[in-house]
């Protein structure tokens, strides 16, 4: 379903008026406009399912790989940037990173496609939690990978900027799939692969 931007524009300047303001002053005049075209961008990810998204970015590559059936090599791509809007409060999710992990079977999405399919999840009113299993959700139906992971931490502005005010603090969400659920070894590793090296290969 299309993003109805007239609809939204209408309900900002109403909004405008609740909140006790003059929505025909020159600052705000173009207000509702700006936040409709906004909205389209950063809640775009609304208008599709994972299915949809999964077909989007279903660039996978299977020449040359020698996977075994009973291999346990990790894909691992990281530190990917996102921002989402939390659906309770409409507060925004702000610097958050995102790790996917899956052990081939047989063929290998695309590393931009990973990031893409993070950054499509996320506009979308969303949980943190949800992010998560909506990215393994889209993962495992391209690349047909029983086994991923999704790590993802951020910060909240509904925790930073109201209530609680608490700026520093940070939420980490865990979503497994397959050996990663069982598999406390494969876990270990995957808790590795995530830390900070520096040069020497010691870690930070």
């Amino acid at each position: 379903m299309a993003i109805d931007k007239k609809a939204i524009e209408e309900h900002i300047k109403g909004i405008l008026v609740a909140l006790g303001e003059d929505p025909e002053r020159e600052g705000l005049k173009d207000t509702p406009k700006r936040v409709a075209k906004m909205y389209e961008e950063v809640f775009e990810g609304i208008s599709y399912t994972n299915e949809e998204i999964a077909a989007m970015f279903d660039k996978t590559f299977e020449d040359d790989l020698d996977f075994e059936s009973d291999s346990h090599d990790m894909v691992v791509v990281k530190d990917i940037d996102i921002f989402s809007y939390c659906e309770h409060h409409m507060a925004l999710m702000y610097d958050m990173k995102v790790a996917v992990a899956y052990i081939p079977n047989k063929k290998v999405i695309g590393l931009s496609k990973i990031a893409r399919i993070a950054d499509m999840v996320g506009k979308r009113l969303q949980l943190q939690e949800r992010i998560g299993s909506d990215i393994a959700d889209i993962m495992e139906i391209i690349t047909d990978a029983k086994d991923v992971a999704v790590v993802i931490e951020g910060c909240h502005s509904c925790m930073s900027a109201r209530g609680i005010k608490k700026s520093r603090a940070k939420t980490v969400t865990t979503t497994f799939r397959g050996a990663f659920k069982e598999d406390s070894a494969l876990q270990m590793r995957l808790q590795m692969s995530l830390m900070n090296f520096n040069q020497k290969g010691e870690v930070e």
